[in-house]
């Protein structure tokens, strides 16, 4: 009975310890209150990379005057055959490698590492030569392919598409249904690549506060952010392994031993 109830003990004792190191290492931000975050004072704006997909839309006062500007899809209405187009809303403009996109009527526009709101100025003033003096365009741009990944030890690891091209690290994690217990709050890796394609590895630490200060407190178009298990879960695991054999063993040595009681009974 000793040699059974020893390992339970064992076990959880362990458990219990584990959970004591575990709560000192999940709140975030434990320094909050002691330090200054005046250099998190600032407006961001996600900026035009290769291989983003923009929706661009323009406006004018007479619908025609803007239709050639404007993207359409033709498809075909029932079974007349007659062709119909939609807006320019429908179809997207991929970014090149070389940062441009080919626009109707203007032709290549070098986009690359512009904001949402510089891209829009640009084409108004790319499209002034083509339009009547008295005609002011307005310009609408969204990025359609801002996503980025989670995954790791959350509670529900996925690709998060960012409809408003702002998104935090904080909203990020909440997106995924924030990290596990588990989850290695002090190292968080965030893999991000820039404009030429170069990866980057950052490591973020949660539990301090002043990663709100850093350049990555917003998250880029296509980063990863990628969420380690804690030393912990790692005991854990193993450990749940070895009682799982250790009831096996449990489990087969009582029936042995009631086989043979009744074997010898008889």
């Amino acid at each position: 009975m000793k040699k059974i109830l020893l390992p339970l003990v064992a076990m959880l004792a362990l458990m219990f310890m584990n959970s004591c190191q575990t709560s000192k290492q999940v709140p975030y931000m434990q320094n909050i209150d002691s330090i200054s975050l005046a250099a998190s004072q600032f407006l961001f704006d996600a900026r035009i990379k290769p291989k983003d997909v923009l929706h661009i839309t323009v406006h004018t006062t007479d619908p025609t005057v803007s239709a050639p500007f404007n993207l359409t899809v033709s498809r075909r209405l029932g079974n007349s055959g007659e062709l119909s187009s939609g807006g320019g809303s429908l179809q997207g403009y991929l970014v090149e490698n070389d940062g441009t996109i080919n626009f109707p009527v203007v032709g290549r526009i070098h986009v690359m590492g512009l904001t949402k709101q510089e891209c829009e100025t640009l084409i108004e003033e790319k499209l002034a030569p083509y339009l009547a003096k008295t005609e002011k365009p307005v310009v609408t741009v969204n990025m359609s392919s801002f996503r980025i990944t989670l995954i790791g030890d959350f509670n529900s690891p996925k690709v998060v598409a960012v409809g408003t091209e702002k998104m935090s690290l904080l909203e990020a994690l909440a997106s995924g249904g924030d990290l596990t217990l588990y989850g290695k709050r002090q190292n968080v890796m965030l893999i991000r690549e820039d404009a030429t394609g170069k990866k980057s590895v950052h490591r973020i630490d949660l539990t301090d506060a002043n990663f709100i200060n850093s350049p990555y407190y917003y998250v880029q178009q296509n980063d990863v952010i990628y969420v380690e298990p804690n030393a912990t879960k790692a005991k854990n695991s193993a450990l749940g392994q070895s009682v799982t054999i250790w009831f096996s063993f449990i489990s087969i040595a009582t029936s042995v031993a009631s086989l043979l009681v009744n074997i010898l009974r008889d």
